[in-house]
């Protein structure tokens, strides 16, 4: 206060955003309760300022330069309109450290997809349709709009209400976008001339949505080959595309589906650089997570926090699915945190958390889960949970190379968890008769991990002709793989005491003989843990892509850390 009072105004205004930036409101205010309602306005104005402004950080050193990106420490200095300028050159980027990622890389999907199908044998055209912008119920109020993850893997179009076509004989490619009415710029801004969409996106042709039946019609194409078919993880159908006159010309919907989930599984170079930053990014927000938390919070604070970061310092506007923030029991709920069941508990002491969360860059997702006692200290049952998941995630890590079975993986975690539970004296008798009781799975119901790129449960986990297993556990796998060079993949055990699931247990004489009825008693409102991470499948091994504490010691050292000096 002394310094403020006998400066300037500009530098009063430097030392109040240092004064903000050391209790941490750079990232997210700890404690906003202590601040007069004005001056915490004022301050995150400030501090919005100083982005602009702050020195090239973690992500900027650390962003990757592979080939078709540009690195992610673009300069502070940039003109207002380098972001569009960008990508009228045709390249993504949100501005400042964030990842540069050259349109071009969807000429290379464009040209695996053509590839797939003719060596299937298939003639003609591919035709497809974006996603459509959508508003809430019957009103006017337009929801945030994510591109549909086929077009966005052929175009990087972000814009709803687009075609697009694909010659299978040359591999030429056409972009459809609307006409736009005369009053859009007023009040969506101008929108880009026919020559700006074909440089910014890279394709051959640019023309307007209404022009598509006459360029089919000159075409003439033998064949249009649609999108559809079932997702394996969600059983919905993709949508076909359609338009007024498609009758008139010979349809189908088998082979698209099928090279589009071929060539997805196998991400490009390019495609990892942009899952490599999204894992980077989402892991300092996790980090930032641990940091503020503390018992008395609410689990929507940890969710908040991490939203925070990985928009206010990756760029990302969308998270790659609904967080999961659970605390004690909820933690024992895989998929907690969606509107039934909102993130609104207050976090106890002694509680164990379970976080749940991904952000998306240019569309692609991170994944990550960690778990930690809200106090910070692990109590002796949470160490041991915690450290067989971890033994589970650093088993599977070690075996992941190309040819290895994503199967056999979930198979080994379900040994090694049971070993650690007959340790902990949850479980008592051979180990092997305990796996074949199928008892694993009563405490990790769900598969040991999925495809992770423009979905989070990304497609092509079962390739044509694939069994789905029936029993507990595993067949709750998402990919039944074997690791190629090039996957990216989630590798995530967990334990968790499900109440549900422990009494149908407990219930069934063939399990319930190998279980230690008093000792379960005494963890029924443990929760779960999970360990979760993004990793790549390299030539001869594996990349993890998460970067997060894992050991107990480093979880214990961040806990809470922003509230030490």
């Amino acid at each position: 206060r002394r310094a403020m009072a006998r400066s300037s105004p500009p530098l009063r205004r430097i030392i109040m955003a240092a004064a903000i930036h050391s209790v941490g409101a750079f990232t997210a205010f700890p404690a906003p309760s202590l601040l007069p309602f004005s001056a915490a306005r004022h301050a995150r104005r400030l501090v919005a300022g100083l982005a602009l402004h702050r020195p090239a950080g973690v992500l900027a050193q650390q962003a990757s330069r592979a080939p078709g990106l540009r690195g992610g420490a673009a300069g502070m200095s940039c003109a207002a309109g380098s972001v569009a300028e960008k990508n009228l050159e045709g390249v993504y980027w949100q501005g400042l450290e964030t990842l540069q990622v050259a349109r071009s890389m969807h000429e290379g999907n464009r040209d695996k997809v053509v590839k797939h199908m003719k060596l299937a044998g298939a003639a003609g055209m591919v035709l497809v349709q974006s996603g459509e912008e959508q508003n809430r119920a019957e009103t006017d109020a337009g929801l945030l709009f994510r591109q549909e993850s086929n077009f966005h893997y052929l175009f990087g179009v972000e814009h709803p209400g687009c075609f697009g076509t694909i010659s299978l004989s040359d591999g030429s490619s056409t972009l459809f976008v609307p006409r736009q009415p005369e009053a859009y710029t007023v009040w969506m801004g101008p929108p880009p001339s026919l020559e700006q969409v074909r440089a910014t996106y890279k394709v051959d042709t640019a023309r307007y949505v209404d022009e598509l039946p006459k360029f089919l019609a000159e075409s003439a194409p033998p064949l249009l080959h649609l999108y559809s078919g079932v997702n394996t993880d969600s059983g919905s159908k993709g949508t076909p595309a359609h338009f007024d006159g498609i009758d008139q010309y010979t349809r189908e919907e088998v082979a698209l589906h099928t090279a589009l989930y071929e060539s997805r599984v196998i991400k490009s170079p390019d495609e990892i650089a942009v899952l490599r930053f999204a894992s980077k990014v989402a892991s300092q927000g996790h980090i930032e997570v641990m940091k503020q938390c503390r018992p008395g919070m609410m689990e929507y604070q940890l969710e908040a926090v991490f939203g925070h970061h990985c928009y206010m310092h990756g760029g990302m506007r969308s998270l790659a699915y609904t967080p999961i923030a659970g605390a004690g029991l909820n933690a024992a709920v895989l998929h907690y945190g969606h509107a039934g069941a909102p993130n609104n508990r207050e976090i106890g002491d002694g509680d164990m958390i379970l976080s749940d969360m991904g952000a998306e860059y240019y569309c692609y997702a991170s994944d990550i889960t960690c778990s930690y006692p809200a106090n910070g200290k692990f109590t002796p049952d949470q160490r041991s949970v915690y450290l067989a998941v971890l033994e589970c995630l650093r088993t599977v890590e070690s075996h992941m190379k190309p040819g290895t079975s994503y199967v056999e993986m979930h198979q080994l975690v379900e040994k090694t968890l049971a070993k650690h539970l007959i340790g902990m004296g949850v479980l008592t008798g051979d180990l092997d008769e305990i796996v074949a009781a199928e008892l694993p799975a009563v405490f990790m119901p769900h598969g040991l991990g999925h495809n992770l790129g423009l979905d989070t449960h990304d497609v092509g986990g079962y390739p044509l002709g694939s069994i789905r297993a029936t029993r507990p556990g595993l067949r709750a796998l998402r990919n039944v793989r074997t690791l190629k060079e090039g996957m990216v993949l989630t590798v995530e055990p967990g334990c968790y005491f499900i109440p549900s699931e422990l009494d149908k247990a407990l219930a069934n004489p063939a399990q319930a003989k190998f279980m230690n009825a008093e000792r379960i008693a005494g963890l029924r409102a443990f929760g779960g843990v999970r360990l979760e991470d993004n990793v790549v499948v390299t030539r001869d091994g594996h990349e993890v892509l998460t970067h997060v504490p894992r050991e107990i010691e480093e979880v214990e050292a961040t806990m809470g850390s922003a509230y030490r000096s």
